[in-house]
């Protein structure tokens, strides 16, 4: 397990040997020490990214191809490792933690499709006294901000694709979980990934080595998933230089049930919706809003299922939930369970920390809650199930609606019909339709409103991480 900083395909210590500790959330014990990244070392990274970039953007897009495809082979040759690494640092189950590196993974095949389809353009003006060229080249030296609860996919999906394009990058991992990013960009050197494409640069100073590299005048642009009150302070300083941004941000989801919907499937959903990687995804479902003729069935059977969760240690087999992230995160939800309790709601199954070590919190489950009590109204990030009572359907939209943020939501009904025409009603960037998961590498994945700028995946993802230049000419 290496834990310099990883610059020009080299191992080196940060510039003043400096060091942070990476800790199990699960014990709380420390499991390495990482070198910290001064902002002269993302200069440094920057520097290397924009010489080999240059040498990148020219090689054939059938040769980017193949490399890439190789790191999607090497990524799940080293699944098993990789998912180790990540139940370690951040505490999600294995089952979990090995569908994320496969998921990770997946985006090196998708991009290496889509690096030879990135389509131009050619065709006469109107006036017919010129041709109209356009063609797609990259951006440059792209930097990339990732957050901790997907320390291998949340880089991969900007890193794909950047590499597709004919971009080199600088990654700042989160300091909770940078052993996963260090050992990635290993294995993608491995693979045949030039030196100075991939730098990884991790730090205990991240507003100053954020500001080092965009002020950089190889940096381009800027690629960032986390908070949406981070995201805006990120697009702020982006603004001096008018970097271009992608922005993926934080969540508030909608998860609607019907009347008419199969109540079983629904709960099946709203587990996998809400208890997914611990229960701290951007597009976990942060709302309930149930219908009132099935507010009870589905109350008592989703309390039942998540009373059926195992909580623990990511490294035993049996275990369905990990801990938070850490202490704080904890007690952010338990603030949020306690003001909703003292508002009248009620608690099904849960409600409180477990005793022992580690930043456990109980699957829980709420009823009685009203749509504009604080817990409805904030990302929980915590295994913390709201439900809402609803019988009015435009109110309910509204509802679901009245909100800054915009990235997923759920539905779910037995009339397609009405599940059509209610999602194309949501204010969101995505939507499960009797669905409790839709993440997928060929999808367009991002929201509306403030929570986000952009979309990654899909075809529409690499051509984030290029531009667009037109070539006037006659022939």
């Amino acid at each position: 397990m290496r834990t310099q900083l990883f610059i020009d395909g080299k191992w080196v210590n940060g510039s003043k040997s400096d060091s942070f500790e990476v800790t199990d959330p699960a014990t709380g014990q420390t499991i390495a020490t990482v070198s910290s990244g001064e902002p002269s070392d993302a200069v440094k990274a920057c520097d290397v990214a924009d010489l080999a970039q240059k040498l990148w953007a020219q090689t054939a897009p059938r040769e980017r191809a193949e490399i890439l495809r190789r790191c999607w082979e090497v990524l799940l040759k080293h699944r098993d490792e990789l998912a180790e690494l990540i139940v370690s640092e951040q505490g999600k189950s294995m089952a979990d933690a090995k569908g994320e590196v496969t998921y990770a993974a997946e985006f090196f095949r998708w991009n290496s499709e889509e690096a030879v389809r990135i389509h131009g353009s050619i065709g006469v003006s109107p006036s017919g006294a010129n041709r109209m060229i356009v063609r797609h080249p990259p951006v440059g030296v792209v930097v990339i901000v990732t957050p901790w609860n997907f320390p291998a996919a949340m880089i991969t999906r900007k890193l794909a694709p950047a590499l597709a394009a004919g971009n080199a990058v600088v990654i700042k991992p989160p300091k909770e979980t940078p052993l996963t990013a260090l050992r990635i960009a290993d294995l993608l050197s491995g693979a045949g990934v030039p030196a100075g494409l991939v730098n990884v640069v991790p730090t205990n100073d991240a507003r100053a080595w954020f500001d080092a590299a965009v002020d950089h005048t190889a940096t381009r642009m800027v690629s960032f998933t986390g908070s949406t009150e981070v995201g805006r302070s990120l697009l702020k300083r982006c603004a001096d230089r008018v970097l271009k941004t992608v922005m993926e941000l934080g969540g508030n989801a909608p998860f609607i049930v019907f009347d008419d919907a199969d109540i079983d499937a629904a709960v099946v959903g709203a587990m996998t919706a809400k208890m997914r990687h611990s229960a701290e995804t951007c597009t976990a479902a942060n709302r309930f809003f149930v219908e009132a003729g099935v507010v009870d069935e589905f109350s008592r059977k989703l309390a039942a299922a998540m009373a059926d969760t195992t909580i623990g240690s990511g490294f035993d087999q049996t275990v369905t939930c990990g801990p938070l992230i850490n202490d704080t995160a904890v007690d952010h939800v338990q603030s949020l369970v306690d003001a909703a309790v003292n508002a009248g709601a009620k608690i099904l199954v849960g409600g409180k920390r477990p005793e022992g070590p580690g930043s456990f919190y109980e699957p829980t489950v709420l009823t009685s809650v009203v749509a504009d009590s604080p817990i409805a109204q904030t990302e929980i990030f915590g295994p913390v199930a709201p439900i809402i009572s609803f019988t009015d359907h435009e109110a309910m939209i509204t509802a679901a609606n009245d909100t800054e943020m915009g990235l997923m939501a759920y539905v779910f009904t037995e009339d397609l019909s009405k599940g059509i025409a209610v999602s194309e009603r949501l204010e969101a960037g995505m939507v499960g339709l009797n669905r409790g998961a839709v993440s997928d590498p060929a999808a367009p994945f991002g929201g509306m409103k403030q929570s986000g700028l952009g979309r990654e995946g899909a075809s529409e993802g690499i051509y984030e991480f290029c531009e667009t230049q037109y070539i006037a000419t006659g022939w």
